[in-house]
């Protein structure tokens, strides 16, 4: 996968000729916020043999444009969501089935990421940032930044740390210290890097095609789509016509990482 440069005197945000990616844990607020947000990604990490997990936090019931009951809504959506990660390769899907519009970063929520995170032992943990952002306020629906503050409170300090849910420990879920945390949605001054998606995204696009109960007009939402890859694939200088996907990385625990600093 292509990456983007980092700006002088930072530290590289990623580098997969460094930092090999075998396990991938995602996290997303509502079914196909992975798939606007890094289902390119996930592609191209599945393409090269990446183990790859979703957990969708809430079922998506507030969402949808017919009258249909809370219950099928629920069941369609989940049926959407699974079908679309089969399409970029990723065949286990969680529903963590909190209410649509209600998520909390509560310890009942963080308790289930640590236990997720635990029992997969990532490489890499993905979720949603918990910034919000200014310049296009859709993105920091409140979920979308509970998403984010839940998992990012889990993974520091409760998942490398033995004495947090020690009923964890107890089942078997050891203590594990992640090395990277990448967010997507964040707001453009936090983006440091960027995945060239070219290649797969195709597949993004088919993807996102199986929440019809949340796209009225296809076309225009995959336009949109398009242009947003477009201008990050300019951002990145992938070259012409290139496609990107942008994240905020963070190294949890690099090799000079010490613990409380």
């Amino acid at each position: 996968m292509g990456m983007s440069h980092q700006p002088a005197g930072q530290r590289p945000a990623f580098s997969p000729e460094l930092a090999r990616v075998k396990r991938v844990l995602c996290f997303g607020a509502h079914p196909d916020d992975l798939d606007f947000g890094a289902s390119g990604t996930v592609a191209a990490w599945t393409a090269a043999g990446v183990q790859v997990e979703y957990c969708i936090m809430t079922d998506g019931d507030a969402g949808g444009f017919d009258a249909r009951t809370e219950a099928e809504i629920i069941t369609t959506r989940h049926a959407e969501q699974r079908a679309a990660a089969a399409l970029v390769g990723v065949g286990t899907v969680h529903f963590m089935g909190e209410s649509d519009g209600f998520l909390e970063a509560n310890h009942k929520v963080m308790k289930q990421v640590v236990a997720l995170i635990r029992a997969m032992r990532p490489d890499v943990v993905l979720a949603m940032h918990p910034e919000r952002n200014w310049e296009r306020i859709q993105r920091s629906h409140p979920d979308h930044m509970a998403c984010g503050e839940a998992v990012t409170r889990a993974i520091y300090p409760a998942v490398e740390n033995p004495f947090s849910y020690p009923e964890l420990a107890e089942a078997g879920l050891e203590a594990y210290k992640l090395p990277w945390l990448w967010l997507y949605g964040a707001p453009a001054a936090r983006e440091n890097h960027r995945v060239d998606i070219t290649s797969v995204f195709g597949d993004k696009l088919a993807a996102l095609r199986q929440h019809l109960s949340q796209h009225p007009d296809v076309p225009a939402m995959e336009a949109f789509v398009r242009r947003q890859c477009q201008e990050q694939g300019a951002i990145a200088g992938f070259g012409d016509g290139a496609l990107a996907e942008a994240f905020h990385v963070v190294a949890v625990n690099a090799q000079d990482t010490i613990a409380g600093f």
